[in-house]
């Protein structure tokens, strides 16, 4: 296997749906997934894994139960495993989040926000 340059903006210009993650590349049994956001997503949470979320273009809100937080392009957080949580974007935004391979974005809920596993652009 060769090594290979994946470019963001290149990525992000293949697909426009929101909330809807796209693998670019795979680190042992992490994914790296790029994601178009805007609007509210729902109230989930991961119970057997932390999510990290990486602002690259835009801001994101970060409701949870006790507080909100707020990022900006080139910041990151890292949600841990069972804390519940809804990411939302006023405008749209674009994020990378890292996670196991076969972790559903909407954790145990089910909406109509849940992504299929496994888009690889």
């Amino acid at each position: 296997m060769q090594a290979k340059v994946i470019n963001f903006n290149d990525k992000f210009n293949q697909f426009s749906q929101h909330w809807s993650p796209r693998v670019i590349a795979q680190l042992n049994d992490y994914q790296f997934k790029l994601v178009k956001v805007a609007g509210e997503f729902v109230w989930h949470k991961h119970l057997d894994t932390d999510e990290v979320f990486i602002v690259i273009e835009g801001t994101l809100h970060i409701a949870f139960r006790d507080k909100d937080i707020t990022l900006q392009a080139g910041e990151m957080v890292v949600v841990p495993k069972g804390v519940e949580h809804k990411p939302m974007a006023n405008d749209e935004c674009k994020i990378m989040i890292i996670e196991p391979q076969g972790v559903v974005n909407t954790g145990e809920v089910e909406s109509d926000l849940t992504g299929l596993n496994d888009q690889w652009i």
